[in-house]
This record gives C-alpha cells, sequence and structure tokens, in this order.
C-alpha cells in the first residue's frame, strides 16, 4: 500500500512539475496583426491567459519570414502568417499546424507596383523585386495571369521585406509586389503606379493566427486564451467610440503610420470582427478549393518539400473536407476555438 501511495505522489509531483503553463507567440508587422500588439501592451492577452491559469508572451520579429521560421523551428508555439506560408513552410517542413484564428483576408493591401508604368502588362521583361515564395509571389503569378503571361517573361529578385522600400529607391528597381504598410509607403513616390492587387483575387490571402497542433491538443486552454483576447480585440477596434479609436491609433502608430493611415489600410482588409464571419469563410467550401490552388503554386515552384510528388503531397484539413494526402496532414483550419467564442463558451 505504500509503495502504491509513493507511486501516486511521484506522478503527482511528476505532472506538476512538468505541466505546460508558458507559451509563446510571435507576430510581424501587418495590418490585420497589429490587434496582437495592442492586445500584448494593454494586458488583454494577459488577462486571458489568468483566466486559464497560463502565461503567454508574445513577441514582435521584424522580418516577417523569419518569424515563420522560428516558429517552425520550435521557438514559438505559434505565429501570425498567411494561408499559404503556413502550407509552404511549417507544414511542407513536417510541423502539423492548425490554424486557430482566421483574422482577415487581404482586399487590396497586397499590390504590384510598378514604376512609370501604368499597365499591368508592362511587366514583361522586368526585374521584379518581392519576398519570393511568399504570398507576394503567389500575387504576382495571379496577376500574370489574368495577362497572359508568366514567369518566363521576367525575371524574380528575392528581396527581404524590411528591405523593399528602400531597395524601391534605387534607380535600377523598377517593380516590387509587397503588402501593407509597406506598400503604402512605396505608393507615396510619386513615379509608382498600383497596377494590381489582392482585391482582384478576394479570399485567396488569408491572414492567421497558427499554432502548433500538438501543443493545442495537449494544452486546449492555449487556444481558448488567445482566441478569447483576439475577440476582446477585435471588439474594442470595431466600434466608433474613443476606446476604438484609441486601439487603432496604438496599433497605427505601433506599425509607422497615423490613424488615418492605418484605417486605409483596414480598408483594404477584409477583418472578421465577429468570430461567425471567421467561421463564414472556414466552414466554406471555397476554402478547400483556395487551398488547393495555393498548393498547386507552391508545387510548381518547388516549395512543398524536397520530393513532394505532386501537389497533394502535405494534406491540408478543412470543414468542408481534406485536399492531399489524408495521411500526411499537417495543416489544419479548425474552427472549434472560434465556434466556441461565437458561442460564448470561452
Amino acid at each position: 500500500m505504500k509503495h502504491l501511495l509513493l507511486a501516486a505522489l511521484l506522478i503527482s509531483l511528476t505532472n506538476s512539475v512538468f505541466a505546460r503553463d508558458n507559451f509563446k507567440i510571435c507576430w510581424s508587422i501587418y495590418v490585420g496583426w497589429m490587434p496582437w500588439a495592442y492586445g500584448a501592451e494593454h494586458g488583454i492577452v494577459k488577462k486571458w491567459a489568468d483566466k486559464y491559469d497560463i502565461k503567454i508572451d508574445v513577441v514582435q520579429i521584424n522580418d516577417y519570414v523569419e518569424s515563420i521560421n522560428q516558429y517552425t523551428a520550435g521557438a514559438f508555439d505559434g505565429c501570425s502568417m498567411t494561408n499559404m506560408d503556413a502550407l509552404t513552410i511549417p507544414a511542407a517542413g513536417g510541423v502539423d499546424s492548425t490554424a486557430l484564428i482566421v483574422g482577415d483576408f487581404s482586399n487590396g493591401n497586397d499590390g504590384v507596383v510598378l514604376k512609370d508604368k501604368k499597365s499591368l502588362a508592362e511587366i514583361k521583361g522586368q526585374t521584379v523585386n518581392l519576398v519570393e515564395l511568399s504570398v507576394s509571389h503567389y500575387l504576382l503569378a495571379r496577376a500574370l495571369d489574368s495577362v497572359g503571361l508568366s514567369e518566363r517573361d521576367l525575371k524574380v529578385v528575392n528581396t527581404s521585406d524590411a528591405d523593399l522600400v528602400s531597395v524601391y529607391g534605387t534607380s535600377d528597381v523598377t517593380s516590387v509586389v509587397t503588402w501593407n504598410p509597406l506598400l503604402g509607403e512605396i505608393l507615396t513616390n510619386p513615379s509608382s503606379n498600383l497596377v494590381f492587387d489582392s482585391s482582384k483575387i478576394p479570399g485567396e490571402i488569408i491572414d492567421l493566427l497558427v499554432v502548433n497542433t500538438d501543443v493545442l491538443k495537449e494544452n486546449p486552454n492555449f487556444g481558448k486564451a488567445l482566441v478569447g483576447a483576439w475577440y476582446e480585440i477585435m471588439a474594442t477596434m470595431s466600434g466608433d467610440d474613443a476606446a476604438a479609436k484609441e486601439a487603432k491609433t496604438f496599433m497605427a502608430e505601433a506599425s509607422g503610420t497615423d490613424l488615418t493611415g492605418y484605417e486605409a489600410q483596414l480598408a483594404n482588409t477584409e477583418m472578421f470582427y465577429q468570430p461567425s464571419q471567421a467561421l463564414s469563410l472556414t466552414n466554406s467550401s471555397e476554402l478547400k478549393t483556395t487551398m488547393q490552388q495555393v498548393a498547386e503554386f507552391s508545387f510548381d515552384h518547388s516549395i512543398l518539400g524536397e520530393g513532394a510528388p505532386d501537389a497533394g503531397f502535405v494534406g491540408i484539413e478543412t470543414p468542408s473536407g481534406i485536399y492531399g494526402d489524408p495521411n500526411n496532414i499537417k495543416l489544419r483550419f479548425d474552427p472549434t476555438f472560434m465556434q466556441m467564442a461565437a458561442d460564448g463558451k470561452l
């Protein structure tokens, strides 16, 4: 009996010592992810973490792709990223990842810019600077399709998002593809012309908070706290009162612009302020179709991992069905926690 009691005590002590109660997420500057800066600074994330007796550190990473790389390497439990990058970096790299929050889709926040040229067709023969193999690259491919061109008709130069604005200011750079707030800054140049943007492909560039699936399964309170905090922030910033103005002003300044500039970015973003809006997209059959298009683009550009035999190599699970290999599901659109928010059960 003493041995049984001792064993029970050891198990209890082991569980208390190794219980996971500390988590880290990261984000980078983009209109749809600035709420994380506000939520961290104003104690909203802490409030929800405290509710579930956990701690969540929210860390800004200045380079977008680097933030995803760090998440993929295991330095963070969650990271803000787009649907395409979630597929091609962590999922293709073997990290089972879940889109916990579907925050918005780009509706003009990503664009193709030509210097001193006004027609998209004039991009032929030019050198285009962008973050290679990112959603900017995907947007370029979709833009080229619309005018009967392909990447064979131009040269793509990989450029960090941290350098795009300064690079565009040089005389030998004639075209860039990027996202806000960088896009807005580039468009202030009088020689800049926006010739294609994401409003032409609505619902295809989706902004997410992605978390490690295993971490989420083992620690559902981690998901509850993040989703609860997110929709509290959404409720604040979607209003028309002083609190909303204060929140958006903070987000604007944190992203290097002012309230007018940030609201202009929001105007080009289909923000899902209510969980019901996010659920509408997440549960739709269109999401599966979009992810198939993204997977096909990614396969054509050899970014689905070494040895990927086809576009369906990585399984993508959505509420309307699975695209790709059901035995290799590494990206999941799980509406569970957003549904809990919609039902008031967080």
